[in-house]
């Protein structure tokens, strides 16, 4: 089997996915929200299963060292929402075309941009956390980009629990994502090959960040992050309304 990705692609992809892993760890976000769109535009093969496979790699890692700090309820609510939004995603996604796919790829990033940018603050009730976790679960699944709901769902939550639990409810709703995205022919040995590949690229700009935590000013980074991750859903959108 022929790796899906040319050479030229494969160090495109690694380049974003470095400096992406770096931004992440230095200020909470950026493999998903502005990853996952230039992605596409590299190869539409690399979003979602991809994406989401080295996009695990952080909420594990953070489970593993944060696990007493998860909240189970919160977790018990927000799991229930995922799987339907899961399972809503990859049933769209086993029937939209390849111009259409592009069309809602670049929709939901720039709803992803949106949550990320609002100052709305909801309360934490089992009933937002159920919304937060179907969005979230159908936006993983179809764009990669899970993280915006459920992160302004627990918005106000800090430290480790907030790390430990929304990690607790990531790195399983990956392992749905996946799962919902292999029975509708979205993700296999192709996907899988290119997902590892860029493993070693999240690993060291994750590792990087511990030294670029301190350098990278989060009040002018993020506003710049969600406008180029927001011209780039434009651009997928551009892309697939243009003749």
């Amino acid at each position: 089997m022929e790796f899906p990705l040319t050479p030229a692609e494969w160090s495109l992809a690694t380049g974003v996915l470095l400096v992406c892993a770096i931004i992440q760890g230095s200020i909470g976000f950026g493999v998903g929200l502005l990853g996952a769109p230039l992605l596409f535009l590299i190869n539409p093969q690399l979003v979602p299963a991809p994406v989401i496979i080295v996009g695990m790699v952080l909420p594990m890692m953070i489970l593993v060292r944060d696990w007493r700090g998860v909240q189970f309820s919160d977790v018990g609510w927000a799991l229930p929402g995922t799987l339907t939004g899961t399972a809503l995603g990859a049933a769209l996604l086993g029937r939209i075309s390849a111009d259409g796919l592009s069309l809602l790829f670049g929709s939901l990033v720039l709803l992803g941009v949106a949550i990320s940018s609002v100052g709305y603050v909801p309360a934490l009730r089992p009933r937002n956390i159920v919304a937060a976790g179907g969005l979230s679960g159908f936006m993983a699944t179809t764009t990669s980009i899970g993280g915006p709901p459920l992160a302004l769902a627990f918005q106000t939550v800090h430290g480790q629990r907030l790390r430990g639990t929304l990690s607790a409810v990531f790195f399983p709703g990956g392992i749905l994502a996946l799962a919902a995205l292999y029975t509708v022919g979205r993700f296999g040995l192709t996907e899988l090959l290119a997902g590892l590949s860029l493993l070693p690229a999240i690993t060291a700009g994750f590792w990087i960040s511990g030294y670029t935590a301190r350098m990278l000013d989060r009040r002018w980074l993020r506003p710049v992050l969600l406008v180029f991750s927001a011209l780039a859903g434009l651009a997928a959108i551009v892309g697939a309304l243009s003749p």
